[in-house]
């Protein structure tokens, strides 16, 4: 049985439409919104239509979008395997700036994935940063897909002088 207060429902006061009001949005489902003069009104309202979408779904034969997995279920600890080149040149940038790897490599994600810009708008932020490339370069003897963002921009430009 699902559960829908197990869904990720963001409640924000604001000016919709020429109305002020409580918006209530479901991030696993990005069309689904609801609006109410109170913020538990629109939870309700928000829990409401995660049932009637379940339903609908389920009419169609279709599944429902899974919860997202909360924050407690990742350590934060990744392992990842790069070539080589890419290694030594994360490496020598991370010598030259005076931090540890894992602090550049941070520091690199989190401006890729728009998190120091704090991306308060819209999921399709997130979307959009993955959505497939438009340029291929090889840096390091190694061809990437860049998608020419500012922020990392900088960091492949001192990778390639890096070589």
């Amino acid at each position: 049985m699902m559960d829908p207060r197990a869904y990720s429902i963001e409640i924000r006061y604001g000016n919709y439409e020429g109305e002020a009001c409580f918006q209530a949005r479901v991030l696993e489902l990005p069309d689904l919104y609801e609006y109410a003069d109170s913020y538990e009104e629109a939870y309700c309202l928000a829990v409401e239509s995660i049932e009637m979408t379940a339903e609908a779904l389920a009419e169609q034969g279709k599944k429902m979008p899974a919860p997202f997995e909360a924050l407690e279920a990742f350590s934060g600890r990744v392992t990842l395997r790069l070539p080589k080149s890419l290694h030594a040149s994360l490496a020598g940038s991370a010598e030259r700036e005076d931090v540890s790897l894992n602090q550049l490599m941070v520091s690199i994600l989190s401006a890729y994935r728009g998190f120091d810009l704090a991306m308060l708008d819209t999921h399709d932020q997130w979307q959009k940063l993955t959505a497939p490339p438009r340029v291929r370069r090889q840096t390091d003897g190694v061809v990437m897909n860049s998608r020419e963002l500012p922020a990392l921009k900088s960091v492949w430009t001192s990778a390639q002088e890096a070589a």
